[in-house]
């Protein structure tokens, strides 16, 4: 990569004017991913640009080669800009280029961070340091033709960055995943019955679930009386149900000491839903307030429990995270 400094010291463009054979159709795909590939930049139909310096040369000299063995025509011209567009229109145009590679890697990143809590912690392991090796090689073939920093690098390597902390922290801190599949074996694959208009601890509880207990759990919501269960189906948060307050806890609180997590930073979510549910105040939690409006909000919005839950899953994620970030 060469520094934006260095190209605007004497700027100079080399320019790569081809033109290509009908066919095959396959011989312009290849040389169009060509293009792509070292980083050149269309400023007409057939006319191509890169900055000047001996790797950029290198890259359309063997470009034109190609072009020329399958049957088309090229010419490698060094150039300065006199009229028409200017050279900061021209890294203008670059820049944008590099963005968009970025943005593109920018909306994988946040699809995988969004998938990794509903697979095992082997998983995430495994398939996340896959899919970041892949995001962070593509991310250094995208820096490698940055010629003039896009503002979007930052960002994406923030992002990537940060999946890889978190895939680093799978393989040290899923003991309470591990806890849970060997203490919980018996909850998988289940059908899991509360009751509907879920609030905190209900979804928590779903949470807990989904993220801890069973990724591919199914959780039906149904009335509050008067329901039979069926069988196989385990019941949280309601009358009789298997998983329900006990004493002064709660169900989430119940259902956690049931799978025998001892994670310091699922015990102080518990706290934290303790303190929401039963409003007894008898852990003193300064985040219950915050997190009791965030739920609400989440309730307000949406009569659907579905969407409750799956709303109300990254605000417990990410409490999960700080605590166990905050604990480290």
């Amino acid at each position: 990569m060469v520094g934006g400094s260095e190209i605007q010291a004497g700027q100079r463009w080399l320019l790569l004017i081809h033109q290509l054979p009908t066919k095959p159709a396959y011989f312009r795909v290849k040389v169009w991913r060509r293009l792509q590939g070292i980083g050149a930049i269309a400023v007409k139909s057939t006319v191509y640009a890169l900055p000047a310096n001996a790797e950029t040369q290198e890259d359309f000299e063997w470009l034109l080669k190609e072009i020329v063995e399958g049957g088309g025509e090229a010419m490698v011209c060094e150039a300065r800009l006199v009229d028409g567009l200017n050279d900061a229109q021209v890294r203008a145009l670059f820049d944008t280029a590099r963005d968009e590679d970025y943005e593109a890697i920018i909306n994988e990143a946040r699809a995988l961070s969004e998938a990794l809590p509903a697979l095992t912690a082997q998983e995430q392991v495994a398939e996340g340091r896959s899919q970041v090796r892949r995001l962070r090689k593509r991310l250094a073939e995208i820096a490698r033709i940055d010629f003039f920093g896009a503002t979007g690098r930052l960002s994406a390597e923030s992002l990537v960055a940060e999946l890889e902390t978190k895939i680093a922290e799978e393989k040290e801190m899923p003991e309470a995943q591990r806890q849970a599949d060997s203490a919980a074996g018996e909850l998988k694959g289940r059908t899991w019955v509360t009751r509907k208009g879920v609030h905190v601890d209900r979804i928590a509880c779903a949470w807990l679930i989904r993220r801890f207990i069973d990724p591919k759990a199914s959780i039906r919501y149904v009335p509050g009386k008067g329901y039979e269960p069926k069988k196989g189906e385990l019941r949280f948060d309601m009358f009789e149900g298997e998983f329900t307050h006990v004493g002064d806890r709660c169900s989430f609180e119940v259902l956690l000491a049931h799978v025998g997590l001892s994670d310091p930073a699922l015990e102080a979510i518990a706290e934290i839903v303790h303190d929401i549910d039963l409003k007894d105040g008898k852990f003193g939690r300064e985040e219950a307030a915050g997190i009791a409006h965030l739920i609400a909000g989440i309730a307000m919005a949406n009569d659907d429990d579905d969407l409750r839950v799956v709303q109300g899953g990254p605000v417990f994620d990410n409490l999960y995270q700080y605590f166990h970030t905050k604990r480290a």
